[in-house]
């Protein structure tokens, strides 16, 4: 009784305001993919790279910290020696990256 009913007044959104909305939101994922999709696409394509050119005597560290060379290259696995007559197999996915040659002195 107290309280009257509020009511909208007329149309007060701004012309146009549904295509702006849009606008906003075509330009919010326009942003999200030059900051987000984009980049992780390229450093797939370069990890994609760097698996495909593993070749034995490769001097590698492996996702989980282990450091190795390549002694065997296989199709899907990869056989590490990570000391002197201690080898281990691992995926090709999961080499991070290729050393330089001669970092790892102790396993000559």
């Amino acid at each position: 009784m107290l309280i009257n009913s509020a009511w909208a007044q007329g149309s007060g959104a701004a012309p146009g305001g549904g295509l702006e909305s849009m606008l906003l939101i075509v330009l919010m994922f326009v942003v999200l993919y030059f900051l987000m999709i984009r980049p992780q696409m390229k450093r797939a394509k370069e990890h994609k790279q760097l698996v495909e050119a593993l070749q034995k005597g490769d001097e590698v560290i492996t996702a989980g910290g282990v450091v190795g060379r390549i002694s065997k290259v296989g199709e899907r696995y990869i056989t590490l020696e990570i000391a002197d007559n201690v080898q281990i197999h691992v995926q090709r996915p999961s080499v991070q990256g290729v050393l330089p040659k001669g970092s790892l002195k102790d396993l000559d």
